[in-house]
C-alpha cells in the first residue's frame, strides 16, 4: 500500500469519524439517571475507535452522488448500534479490555452493562426514524428494512460462534468459519454500510446487491487480520493479547491447527478449550499459541487474508463500475489494503 493511499484512508476515517462523533452527541441523553445509565451510555462511543463503518457509509453515499448531510443519520445509527453490540459481545466473550480500557461489564458489572447495551440499541433507532424528514418516508422505511436484515445476520453469526464455544465444537472447517464471519462481521462492518450508503447516494437507482461481494471479501480480510492482531499486536491494539484463545474462539488459525495436529495435541486443545475461561491455565494458552506458529497456522491465515483482499479489489471494480473517480472512491478502494496496515 502506498503512503498516499494509507494517508488518504486515515485522513478520511478521521474526517468522517469526527463528523459522526459530533452528530452522535445529539442522541446521547442529558438527563437522569446519569450515574447508572447515561454517563455509561456515552462511555464506549467516547473511547474512539477506527470509525470504519460510518466512514464506509458516508463515502459510498458521496461516491454515488449523495451528500454528507443526507447520510449522516445512518452513520450515527451505525456507530451507536456497533457500540451496543460491542458491549454485549464483551459480556458474551468475557473480554477484559476494549479500546485500551476495562470493558463495561468489568467496570460496572454484567447487569448494568447489559442495560447500557440495550439502551444504545434503542438510541440507534432514533436517527433512522428521523431519516423520513431528510430522505422521505419510502427511503427511510427501506433503510429500516435493511437494518432489520443486518440485525438478524449479526445475531445468527453470533449464535454460531457462541454455540461452537459452548459445545466445544472442533470440527468447524474453513467454510463454516467464512459463513460465520459473513454474518457476524461482514454484514455490519462493510456490507450494510455500503448498501445503505448506495441507497441514499443513488436515491435507490443503484441495486445495493452489487456491493455485497465486495463487502464480504473486505469484511473477511478485516476479520482475519483482526484475529491475527489478537495474537501478536502490541498495546496499541486495545484488546487483550491472545484473548481469542482464552475465550475459545474458532479462528482460522485454530481451525488450521486442529486439522493438522497430532491426536495427543488435539486432546490437549480440546481439553483446554472446553474449560471455562477462569479455569484455563496460562501455560496451556501459551502452548496453543506456540503450536499455531509450529504448524504454520499464522502464516496460512496471512496468506488467506491476502488472497481475500485481492478478491476484494476485483469485486471493488465490479461494484463501482461506471462510477466517476473521486476521493471517496479512492478511499473505498484503499480499504482493501488498509486492513493490513491498521493496528
Amino acid at each position: 500500500m502506498s503512503c498516499f493511499q494509507a494517508g488518504l484512508v486515515n485522513e478520511v476515517l478521521t474526517e468522517y469519524g469526527s463528523l459522526t462523533r459530533a452528530a452522535l452527541k445529539r442522541y446521547l441523553p442529558d438527563r437522569e439517571p446519569r450515574q447508572y445509565l447515561y454517563d455509561l451510555v456515552a462511555d464506549y462511543p467516547n473511547r474512539g475507535g477506527k470509525m470504519m463503518r460510518p466512514s464506509i457509509c458516508i463515502a459510498t453515499a458521496r461516491a454515488l452522488g449523495g451528500s454528507t448531510e443526507a447520510v449522516l443519520n445512518c452513520a450515527v445509527s451505525l456507530e451507536l448500534l456497533h457500540n451496543a453490540l460491542l458491549i454485549h459481545d464483551d459480556i458474551q466473550d468475557e473480554s477484559e479490555e476494549r479500546r485500551g480500557k476495562p470493558t463495561m461489564h468489568e467496570m460496572e458489572g454484567v447487569a448494568m452493562a447489559i442495560n447500557v447495551g440495550d439502551t444504545l440499541t434503542l438510541l440507534s433507532l432514533r436517527p433512522l426514524l428521523e431519516n423520513q424528514f431528510e430522505l422521505g418516508v419510502d427511503l427511510a422505511v427501506r433503510i429500516i428494512e435493511e437494518t432489520e436484515t443486518v440485525a438478524f445476520e449479526s445475531a445468527e453469526g453470533q449464535a454460531l460462534e457462541l454455540g461452537w464455544r459452548r459445545d466445544n465444537v472442533l470440527n468447524v472447517n474453513e467454510t463454516d468459519y467464512m459463513q460465520m464471519v459473513l454474518k457476524k462481521t461482514c454484514w455490519l462492518a462493510t456490507i450494510y454500510p455500503m448498501r445503505i450508503g448506495a441507497l441514499i447516494g443513488s436515491n435507490c437507482r443503484v441495486d445495493p446487491n452489487r456491493f455485497t461481494n465486495f463487502g464480504f471479501f473486505l469484511g473477511t480480510a478485516f476479520q482475519i487480520q483482526d484475529d491475527l492482531l489478537n495474537l501478536y499486536a502490541d498495546k496499541s491494539y486495545g484488546k487483550e493479547r491472545d484473548g481469542d484463545i482464552w475465550e475459545g474462539k474458532r479462528t482460522l488459525m485454530l481451525i488450521h491447527l486442529v486439522e493438522r495436529c497430532s491426536s495427543s495435541e488435539f486432546e490437549r486443545i480440546e481439553r483446554t478449550l472446553g474449560l471455562p475461561r477462569e479455569a484455563k491455565r496460562a501455560k496451556d494458552v501459551r502452548w496453543i499459541r506456540k503450536a499455531m506458529d509450529r504448524y504454520g497456522s499464522i502464516d496460512y491465515a496471512r496468506q488467506v487474508a491476502n488472497g481475500i483482499a485481492g478478491a476484494a479489489m476485483e469485486e471493488f471494480y465490479q461494484a463501482f463500475s461506471g462510477v466517476e473517480p473521486s476521493r471517496d472512491l479512492d478511499f473505498l478502494q484503499g480499504l482493501a489494503t488498509w486492513v493490513f496496515e491498521r493496528k
